[in-house]
């Protein structure tokens, strides 16, 4: 049994480092790599991804995927959480980590960005930054660093298997590297922002550089749709 689950752990690993590369080779000029892999990948299952009319820069998933869902990680108070402690409120989520040089800060100011154009509207989104490097996030690096985007910003860490297994659900591309130019490593990860519903699961996903207003449609155009009932 365990020899069965390590080969399908090392052929997941290889299937999506292969899609990865091949999203590297093949992109668009148009494309980013993260959207390019993010459409390669659900070439896999036999989708298009396509933007949804409502959001501007939005993606919806393709038929029959489903991200997000079940996870626990640790707040930046130093509670464990799950999705459950979120049940019934919209997030914005983000994976990234504190030192990051330059996309985190980047997307999460657009997160930001898009909860204050929000108004009283944005008070129903709870934007959450989970850590891809729970190494060095610790609770007390996140609380100081999420404080410097938006008041009410949480941030998530956990251990790495915790990590990995959040990272799976939404099908997060993250790596360590260590460049012969620094003295310390880097994270290289997928850039996605993704608004995720009261049910714990994605309902649309925003590609890097996806402006503050085109996000602050989407979600409203979310808040604003009938749902059914349980939902």
């Amino acid at each position: 049994m365990l020899r069965i689950i390590r080969f399908s752990s090392i052929f997941l690993l290889a299937l999506v480092a292969g899609i990865w590369a091949y999203a590297w080779v093949s992109k668009s000029p148009q494309e980013t790599l993260g959207e390019a892999f993010a459409n390669r990948l659900a070439g896999v299952f036999g989708q298009e991804m396509t933007a949804p009319t409502a959001s501007g820069g939005g993606m919806q998933l393709p038929a029959g995927m489903s991200l997000g869902g079940p996870f626990e990680l640790v707040n930046q108070a130093g509670r464990t959480v799950t999705e459950r402690d979120y049940a019934g409120r919209w997030l914005l989520v983000y994976f990234g980590f504190t030192y990051c040089p330059d996309i985190c800060p980047t997307e999460l100011g657009t997160i930001a960005a898009a909860l204050d154009s929000l108004g009283p509207q944005g008070e129903q989104v709870t934007p959450v930054l989970i850590t891809i490097d729970p190494q060095r996030d610790t609770p007390a690096q996140l609380a100081d660093y999420v404080s410097r985007f938006h008041p009410r910003m949480e941030g998530l860490t956990g251990t790495p298997e915790q990590i990995a297994a959040a990272a799976r659900r939404y099908r997060v591309y993250y790596a360590r590297v260590q460049r012969p130019d620094m003295t310390d490593y880097v994270m290289d990860h997928s850039s996605f922002i993704y608004l995720v519903g009261p049910d714990a699961r994605v309902r649309a996903l925003f590609r890097p550089e996806t402006s503050p207003e085109a996000i602050a449609a989407a979600v409203q155009a979310q808040l604003r749709a009938p749902r059914n009932p349980g939902s």
